[in-house]
């Protein structure tokens, strides 16, 4: 059997060498970003927000000051806080 097309499939099997590579050209654009002021205003209460602490010791002293002695607290009054605020909940 004669394969009649040799030539073509040869050529299409054919590794081509990368053609010489053209000199780049410069370009004197460079990029550039700017951020809004939206953007901005987010960054600076982030880093504020980060940089604070958990724990507002202004008002854990004024608490520990006012509640420093033994609390008492009647349990009937406690349960029937409880039990309203259970029969609020809905399933």
């Amino acid at each position: 059997m004669r394969i009649s097309a040799y030539n073509a499939i040869t050529q299409v099997y054919q590794t081509r060498k990368p053609s010489t590579a053209k000199a780049k050209k410069t370009s004197s654009h460079k990029d550039e970003f700017d951020i809004s002021d939206a953007g901005r205003d987010y960054q600076i209460a982030k880093k504020a927000v980060a940089e604070s602490s958990d724990t507002r010791e202004d008002l854990v002293k004024a608490m520990k000051k006012k509640y420093s002695g033994d609390v008492q607290v009647d349990t009937g009054d406690f349960a029937d806080i409880l039990m309203k605020k259970y029969s609020e909940v809905q399933y």
